[in-house]
């Protein structure tokens, strides 16, 4: 196959094998997201350029070197959406949502995509599912969150697999006063930085702090601390946010050198990060923002949201062997059928059998042949049964009701009776 017909490298197909561990894991975040009183929004794929330039910030590694950018027809400068916040909060606005002090506790999923090295966990399109609240200013909110992805992991079986690294950056004017400390230190060390930290040093210095340079990191141990520089409303924010932890029970450890790589962020900050992944072992972070909906031009609106990577997770849920074992069946009865009177009766008695099991997964052997190779077909869809349709079964208006995993014979069920028989073998185990 030519190249020009082959996935973009970095932007991969989710094979039928795949989905259905992806909808299980989507099923689940969507199902908690309902309890705890959150509504989906969706927002387009394409935006104009300005919005994350102003939004993420124009010195950011995203807008300088990851964003997919192109002149559309009317030439105006379009984006492909490399994260989901400015996004949002361009909807928001757009729409009055949040006016008059409405608090919005909103959820999207979809693809983002960045321009990177694409290597295992670190995709060109990537999958996110994310959250933002709007006009609510406390501590009790950004707890909120990290409680709700603690009682994700719980359910996914995941929780001895991640950490939780948390951290403050202040309000912009404590921040400031930080980076001014910053900068002068590592201005005295510049020649001993690496070179991407050195142009950091006069960009987004802050970003310097996340660098995975041996030799960098050795000089900012020595370095000034965010903690030290932080205003009494942030520092009495961060204690709020950790005494909430500390009363639920979820574990986590301050990192002063957790930024962030977006501009937009205050005061709180948090990663969950695990060591199951290699080197992408982010695979849920945010924040607050509580700046980000004037900075758009919108009222002086609190923030607060988080993103998580949807493959990293997937991979990490294969990598543990946390798989949940129906998944590895997509069918639970597959009815073999023998000559066009029993194809007739099939269909029919199928739907009768939906009609009353809903979420019974049937399947109806879609074409003819012999009974060796039906049988290898229901066999091969991982069915736990197989229901067989000949002409005698016809006659007697029975099936014939054959196990195919573990011990078992088989029996005849009548047709009036298979829909309770099959609730009893399937739907409750």
């Amino acid at each position: 196959m030519s190249k020009s017909l082959q996935a973009i490298r970095g932007m991969n197909d989710i094979l039928p094998e795949q989905t259905p561990l992806w909808r299980y894991f989507e099923g689940t975040v969507a199902r908690l997201l309902d309890n705890y009183g959150y509504r989906q929004i969706r927002m387009p794929i394409v935006e104009f350029t300005e919005l994350f330039k102003r939004s993420i910030g124009e010195v950011t590694d995203i807008v300088e070197k990851e964003m997919y950018t192109f002149d559309d027809r009317n030439g105006d400068s379009l984006t492909l959406r490399p994260e989901g916040t400015a996004a949002c909060v361009r909807a928001v606005l757009e729409h009055g949502i949040t006016g008059g002090g409405q608090v919005q506790k909103l959820w999207y999923i979809g693809p983002m995509f960045r321009h990177e090295r694409p290597q295992k966990g670190r995709y060109r399109q990537f999958h996110q599912i994310g959250l933002e609240v709007f006009n609510l200013a406390g501590p009790d909110i950004d707890a909120e969150l990290i409680v709700m992805t603690w009682r994700l992991w719980g359910e996914l079986g995941l929780r001895d697999a991640v950490k939780l690294e948390l951290n403050s950056l202040g309000t912009s004017e404590s921040r400031g006063r930080y980076r001014e400390a910053l900068v002068e230190f590592l201005s005295a060390h510049v020649d001993k930085l690496d070179e991407d930290s050195q142009r950091r040093l006069k960009t987004n210095p802050l970003r310097v702090l996340d660098t995975k340079h041996p030799e960098t990191q050795a000089i900012l141990v020595d370095a000034p601390k965010m903690a030290d520089y932080l205003d009494d409303e942030s520092r009495a924010h961060f204690e709020g946010l950790k005494a909430r932890l500390d009363a639920v029970g979820i574990p986590y450890v301050i990192n002063p050198k957790l930024v962030r790589g977006l501009d937009y962020y205050s005061k709180t900050v948090f990663e969950w990060v695990t060591d199951k992944l290699g080197a992408q072992g982010t695979v849920c972070a945010g924040g607050r923002y509580d700046g980000l909906v004037e900075q758009m031009g919108g009222k002086p609106t609190p923030g607060v949201g988080f993103a998580m990577g949807i493959e990293r997770l997937v991979l990490m849920l294969e990598a543990l062997d946390k798989v949940p074992e129906e998944l590895a069946r997509q069918v639970d009865v597959y009815l073999c059928a023998f000559g066009e009177a029993a194809e007739l009766a099939a269909l029919a008695l199928s739907e009768r059998v939906r009609d009353q099991l809903p979420n019974l997964r049937l399947q109806i052997n879609a074409g003819a042949g012999s009974f060796k190779s039906q049988f290898k077909k229901a066999d091969k869809s991982g069915a736990l049964y197989a229901l067989i349709l000949g002409d005698d079964e016809l006659a007697q208006q029975v099936v014939g009701f054959k196990p195919l995993r573990g011990q078992g014979e088989q029996q005849s069920i009548a047709w009036d009776a298979l829909a309770a028989h099959l609730a009893t073998c399937v739907v409750q185990g």
